[in-house]
C-alpha cells in the first residue's frame, strides 16, 4: 500500500471523482479541491507528495497557482491542459512545473505517469553519493554544500542528480528528455535548455563560487564541480 498523497486540483467534478477513484485504487491516498481559491490555503496547512493541477479554473487559475507555489515549495506538479500551446511554457523556464498531461486523456494514463514519477524518485533515493564535496538529498529535493542548502524542483533535482552521478559524462538534449519523459512524447530542445538555464540560475544564487553545469557546444551538457577562482 502507498502513502503518498496526492492533491487533485480540477473543477470538472465527474473527472476528478474519476481520477480520484483511480489512484485511491492504485493505493494513493487522495484530496480533491474544485475552485483555484482553495488551493494555496490548503497547501500552507498540508504537504501532499504531488499536485495534479488544471490549467483551468474558476478563480485563482492553475497557470498563477503553479507560479506562486513555486516561490515557497518545490512540489512535483503535473499540469492538466487541453492548451497545447502552453506546453513549453509549462514545464519550462516560467512556470516550473515537472510534467503535462493534455486533455482529453484517460485516467489510466494519468496513474501510468504518477507511478511513473514515484519510480524516478525512488530510483534517486537508491543511488549513491555523487560526489564527494556535495550531498543530494532527494527526500528533500536539496542540494546541500558546506553547510549551505538549495531547494529545488523534482525536474531540477532530477536533471542534476542525472548527470551528477556520471560526471563528466555529456549528455545530449534527447537523453535527458528521455529520462524525465519516458513515454516517448515530443519536447522540443528549448524545454531542456530552459529547466537547465532556470537550474544553472538558482545554482548559482546560493553557491556563487562553483560551476556546476557545462555546455558542449552542439552537443549538450556535462556535469563538474568546478570551483571558480
Amino acid at each position: 500500500m502507498s502513502n503518498e498523497l496526492i492533491l487533485i486540483v480540477e473543477d470538472e467534478q465527474k473527472l476528478a471523482h474519476l481520477i480520484d477513484d483511480y489512484l485511491q485504487q492504485a493505493g494513493y491516498v487522495t484530496k480533491m479541491l474544485h475552485h483555484g481559491d482553495e488551493v494555496l490555503p490548503w497547501l500552507k496547512n498540508n504537504q501532499p507528495d504531488l499536485l495534479l493541477l488544471d490549467v483551468m479554473l474558476p478563480g485563482k487559475d492553475g497557470l498563477a497557482l503553479c507560479r506562486e507555489i513555486r516561490e515557497f515549495s518545490n512540489l512535483p506538479i503535473f499540469m492538466l491542459t487541453a492548451r497545447v500551446e502552453e506546453i513549453d511554457r509549462l514545464l519550462g523556464l516560467e512556470l516550473g512545473a515537472d510534467d503535462y498531461i493534455c486533455k482529453p486523456f484517460s485516467p489510466r494514463e494519468v496513474l501510468a505517469r504518477v507511478k511513473a514519477l514515484f519510480r524516478r524518485i525512488q530510483l534517486v533515493k537508491k543511488s549513491g553519493p555523487v560526489h564527494d564535496s556535495i550531498e543530494l538529498r532527494e527526500e528533500r529535493q536539496q542540494i546541500r554544500i558546506d553547510n549551505e542548502v538549495c531547494d529545488l524542483t523534482h525536474v531540477e533535482f532530477q536533471l542534476l542528480s542525472t548527470m551528477a552521478n556520471e560526471p563528466g559524462r555529456i549528455y545530449s538534449r534527447e537523453q535527458l528528455m528521455n529520462n524525465m519523459y519516458r513515454d516517448n512524447r515530443i519536447v522540443s530542445d528549448r524545454t531542456i535548455d530552459s529547466h537547465i538555464k532556470k537550474l544553472r540560475k538558482r545554482l548559482n544564487d546560493f553557491f556563487p563560487n562553483y560551476e556546476f553545469i557545462h555546455s558542449v557546444y552542439g552537443v549538450g551538457y556535462r556535469y563538474e564541480l568546478v570551483e571558480k577562482s
